[in-house]
């Protein structure tokens, strides 16, 4: 097969790299969970194209090493490591002051960091680590931040979702797992529908003011992400499955180049509250377009992490009101089949 044609297979597969060569000198960008998987490819592209980029990451030894890696692979000595645990509301709110003070803008936040189907564990404030870390923490961060991404408008917030919101459920009256019995893939799930409900919830209180706000899922990558899911852990499920997986399975350098394309293309510029599945824009599930249970949702987010009681958010709808009320007298309810089953267990 000839490098032309072998090209072409993968694009197919993968669906292909970023096809703006567009350059972001002097833009800063905030990377979650930036020292491996898509995140590390991530910061390494945008810091190709000329980015400052600030990783942000749990283990500060391992992100320092990849910013290290990465300043010396680009040549981009604006490449820098920060300490920031998802799963803690204190270090997120330390990460958030360290940026406002050090940063005189923020142009692209990327809330790439993410838990798949792991051990009900909690974070260290209580909540259910996949809702703690995939939603929680990049809502609070988020928000944090907010006002510095106004000041750098035209900015950009990027979410990075999954196909697994399909079938996620939000149960309002139990989003923690402390009721029913724990179900990881559930949970899983019911985090990534939070990430889109926050995505489109987000777009519509930023309307005006020159941020916009997408989710995209990035398709099946080969991450550590997938560590719990169990999928290798016997020789036989390993030999059976590893031949698919290389035809199924995409490098996390081909899975970086959804997050680059809308951080950077052009065409993109003002377009907000979308889903992408890769680089393709596609609707999402149902229960991902109730704007009463993405409302809810803001409202009980703000009041979990405690931005309710400083004044924040610093962003607002003027029909929330009246829809939270609405929302506490009729429970919001998703709309999703429950098919389970149906979902891979892996990089989704």
């Amino acid at each position: 097969m000839s490098p032309l044609h072998q090209q072409d297979r993968t694009d197919r597969m993968t669906g292909g790299r970023c096809p703006s060569k567009a350059t972001i000198n002097e833009k800063t960008v905030v990377i979650t969970g930036a020292n491996t998987g898509i995140g590390k490819e991530t910061a390494r592209e945008l810091a190709r194209r000329g980015g400052r980029i600030i990783m942000g990451c749990r283990d500060t030894e391992k992100c320092e090493a990849a910013a290290k890696e990465i300043r010396g692979k680009t040549l981009n000595p604006h490449v820098y490591a920060r300490r920031l645990d998802l799963a803690s509301m204190k270090s997120i709110r330390e990460f958030a002051e360290r940026i406002k003070q050090e940063e005189p803008h923020v142009d692209i936040l990327i809330n790439n960091a993410g838990v798949m189907r792991c051990p009900q564990w909690k974070t260290e404030d209580g909540f259910d680590m996949q809702f703690g870390v995939n939603h929680l923490g990049h809502f609070l961060l988020t928000n944090l931040l907010l006002d510095k991404l106004k000041e750098s408008a035209p900015s950009r917030v990027i979410n990075l979702a999954s196909l697994a919101h399909i079938v996620g459920k939000l149960d309002f009256e139990d989003l923690n797992w402390e009721k029913k019995k724990f179900d990881t893939k559930q949970a899983y799930c019911q985090s990534k529908l939070a990430n889109v409900l926050f995505t489109r919830e987000l777009a519509k209180r930023l309307q005006g003011t020159g941020v916009t706000v997408n989710a995209v899922h990035p398709g099946v990558v080969a991450t550590e992400l997938g560590r719990h899911t169990g999928l290798h852990q016997s020789q036989f499920s390993s030999s059976l499955l590893s031949p698919f997986f290389s035809l199924l399975v995409k490098s996390p350098e081909h899975g970086a180049q959804p997050s680059v394309y809308l951080a950077v293309s052009e065409e993109l510029e003002g377009v907000t509250g979308r889903y992408y599945d890769v680089m393709t824009e596609k609707e999402p599930a149902p229960q991902a377009l109730d704007d009463e249970a993405a409302c809810r949702l803001w409202e009980v987010s703000s009041r979990l992490v405690g931005l309710e009681h400083e004044g924040q958010p610093s962003v607002s709808n003027p029909s929330a009101e009246g829809q939270n009320k609405a929302a506490q007298t009729n429970p919001a309810q998703t709309l999703g089949q429950n098919v389970g089953a149906a979902v891979s267990t892996v990089g989704l």
